[in-house]
C-alpha cells in the first residue's frame, strides 16, 4: 500500500505499521466494542485498525498527524460515514471538541512509541475521559505502566491515579512493518469515574510525587527534601503522621499512601508542594 502511493514509514513519526492479524483481533476484543461506541483511534497510518474498528462501533474519530496518510485515509473511508480522519498534533486537540455533546468514548490505538507517555496523559487528564484505553505501546513501557508497590515509577503513578492498567498481550516487533527494535505490548486501561485523589489539586499532587522518585533509589525523606528544597527536620514529621517508614523508596508506595501524604504536606503551613 506504501509503494501504490509512493510513501515509506517515516522514522521520524515513530510510524510502524501492523501487519499481523491475529494482534488486531487482540486488539479489537479487548477494546469490548459495541455498535454505540465512540472510538478515538490516534495514529491510524493506512487504517487497518481503522477500518476494524469501523466494522464494529457507531464511531471512528482518526487523528493522523502525516499529510499524505491523511489524505489517503480519507480518500479510503469516504463511502463509509462512520468514520471522521482529523489531521492535527492529537496533543493540541481537547477530546471533548471531537465529541461534541458525546461524552462517553474509547481510545485504541497503535501509538508511536516517542508520544506515548504524553498522549496517556493527555486523555486520562482531559476534562472528558474515555471510559477505556487499549493501547499498542513498547512491552517495557507496559510493564513500567503496571507495575506494583516495589517497582513503581512517575509514570505508573500517573496512568494508576485515574485508572487500572493490564498487559494484555505481548507482541513481537515482527508483526509490524517496518520491524522496530524492540517487542510490544497490548496495554488495557480501564479509567476510573474519578482519580483516585478526585476533587484535590493535581499539579501539586505530582510535584510531591517527582520529588520523591528526583533521587532514583534514595530514601523517601531525602529524595522529598532534596526534591522540594525543604529541611529533612520538616519532612520526617509528615512521614511519621501518615505511618510512612522514612527509609523506604518511592517505589515502594502505593497511589493511596502518595494521597495520605499530599493531605500531610497541604495541611502543613510552610511546607510547599509546588516548588
Amino acid at each position: 500500500m506504501l509503494a501504490s502511493y509512493g510513501l515509506s514509514a517515516r522514522k521520524g513519526l515513530g510510524q510502524h505499521f501492523l501487519v499481523d492479524g491475529g494482534v488486531l483481533r487482540k486488539i479489537t476484543t479487548a477494546a469490548e466494542l459495541n455498535p454505540s461506541d465512540t472510538v478515538i483511534e490516534v495514529g491510524p497510518g493506512l487504517g487497518v485498525l481503522t477500518q476494524a474498528l469501523a466494522k464494529q462501533v457507531g464511531k471512528v474519530i482518526a487523528i493522523e498527524l502525516d499529510n499524505n496518510l491523511a489524505e489517503i485515509l480519507r480518500e479510503n473511508f469516504n463511502d463509509l460515514g462512520k468514520v471522521t480522519v482529523v489531521n492535527k498534533d492529537v496533543l493540541k486537540i481537547n477530546p471533548a471538541d471531537l465529541l461534541g455533546k458525546q461524552t462517553d468514548y474509547k481510545v485504541v490505538a497503535n501509538l508511536p512509541y516517542y508520544i506515548t507517555s504524553a498522549v496517556i496523559r493527555h486523555f486520562l487528564e482531559a476534562p472528558v475521559k474515555p471510559s477505556l484505553m487499549v493501547l499498542m505501546v513498547q512491552k517495557e513501557v507496559a510493564k513500567q505502566i503496571t507495575a506494583q508497590p516495589g517497582e513503581m515509577s512517575l509514570l505508573s503513578v500517573s496512568v494508576q491515579l485515574y485508572g487500572k492498567p493490564t498487559m494484555v498481550s505481548k507482541v513481537s516487533a515482527r508483526c509490524f512493518y517496518p520491524a522496530p527494535e524492540v517487542d510490544s505490548a497490548i496495554l488495557r486501561i480501564e479509567v476510573y469515574p474519578q482519580s483516585k485523589i478526585a476533587n484535590k489539586d493535581i499539579a501539586g499532587f505530582f510535584n510531591l510525587v517527582r520529588a520523591g522518585f528526583s533521587a532514583n533509589r534514595k530514601q523517601l525523606a531525602n529524595s522529598l527534601a532534596n526534591g522540594l528544597k525543604v529541611p529533612k527536620g520538616e519532612i520526617l514529621p509528615l512521614l511519621q503522621q501518615v505511618a510512612i517508614e522514612s527509609k523506604r523508596r518511592a517505589e515502594t508506595l502505593t497511589i493511596e499512601e502518595w494521597s495520605l501524604l499530599y493531605n500531610a504536606f497541604s495541611y502543613k503551613k510552610g511546607t510547599n508542594v509546588h516548588n
